[in-house]
This record gives structure tokens, sequence and C-alpha cells, in this order.
């Protein structure tokens, strides 16, 4: 049986995997890293509350199979672009820095529809440069997903978010499949089954695939 580590299990598409992950029967022991405590209690969870800018100093008992990582803030949220990416991209890196000295082959990253690292929109562009981050370090299987806007219950309000998604659902018969908003627990079952199926370089699914 695997083991895996999951990063951002507090958001929408980390709790939904989360969830998934105890389910299957392909994995016994799921090392949660967070900022925050969690509220999932199970024999399979091993979790871990720390400030990821220590993230280096961690530890894991088991050898790692997968990592899954969801990590993700908004401009929003992070106050400003210094912080954001401080978490979208310097988090993320060290993570599967981190993982592939723990001995992870598969490294499943959530981005973004519109990663570029030429962007001239700043959420972009760190999204582009993580994943070109991302693909230096070698993993046996990188998979970089690409959703579109994400649907499902966030703790936070986030109007403009709901009011797209509203749209975005009504008129979904006219939208091209990979500008459709998706929902989180798609994106999750997506990342599951690609970790199960260790291909092996490097993929990049865009969200008209999940959503297929």
């Amino acid at each position: 049986m695997r083991t895996a580590i999951i990063a951002g299990a507090t958001g929408l598409i980390g709790h939904e995997l989360v969830q998934m992950l105890i389910k299957s029967d392909k994995y016994r022991i799921i090392y949660v890293i967070s900022r925050r405590k969690g509220i999932v209690v199970h024999e399979k969870i091993r979790e871990t509350v720390i400030d990821f800018d220590s993230i280096n100093n961690l530890r894991f008992d088991e050898p790692i199979d997968d990592v899954f990582c969801t990590l993700g803030t908004t401009m929003k949220q992070a106050g400003s672009r210094d912080k954001f990416k401080k978490v979208d991209f310097e988090y993320v890196v060290s993570l599967a820095t981190l993982s592939k000295l723990a001995g992870a082959s598969n490294f499943l990253v959530v981005s973004s529809m519109g990663a570029n690292p030429n962007s001239p929109v700043f959420y972009n562009r760190i999204k582009g440069l993580t994943e070109e981050a991302l693909k230096q370090l070698g993993f046996k299987n990188l998979v970089i997903l690409r959703p579109s806007l994400l649907l499902g219950e966030r703790p936070e309000k986030r109007f403009a978010e709901r009011l797209s998604g509203f749209f975005m659902k009504s008129l979904s018969f006219l939208i091209p499949d990979n500008y459709k908003a998706i929902q989180a627990q798609k994106v999750a079952k997506s990342m599951l089954k690609l970790a199960i199926e260790s291909s092996t370089g490097i993929s990049i699914v865009q969200s008209g695939e999940m959503l297929r």
C-alpha cells in the first residue's frame, strides 16, 4: 500500500481529496501538512501543523510515494504580491524539494488555467514560474492540473466567484470545456486517479479533461 503527503487539505480541493484518500484501499498512511489544525480524525491520518517557512525541517517516518499539493491563496488573502509569491511559489517548490528527498516519485499539483511564466498577469506568471521550477526537480511523474473557476462551498464568502460561478453554470452549454467552471470534487478525483495510474514524465491536465 502507498504513503501520501497532502498539503493544502483545508482548501476546497484538499478537503475533498483527503476524504477520497481515506476511502481508497491504495493508501495506508496520509501525511497531512497544513498551516492550521484540520478537523479530520482517522487512523490513516498523520497531521502536522507547521510554519511553511520551516518546511525544510520536516521529516517523515515512512518513505513517500505520492505528493498532492493543493496549496494556494489569492491576492486578497495574501495582502501583497510578495506574500502571494511566497505561498504559491516558494512554499510549493519547498514542498516538492522536501518530497523528492523523502523518495516521492509522484508529485501532483494544482496550478491554474492560464499559467504562463511570461504572462503580463501577475497571478498567471507566478503559477507559470512555479510549474517551470517543478519541472526542474526530476520527479518520475509530475502532474500539473490547470482547473478553471472552482465550484464548492468555501468557509469564506467570495461574492465575485459565486457570481461568476452562477453565470458559468447557467451558460455552460455555450462555454468551451476548458473554460467551464469545475467542481473541486472533480479536480480531487482526477488527482487521485492520475496518482494511482503513476505514468512517467510531465503531464499537464487541462480543466476540460478533468470535466470529462
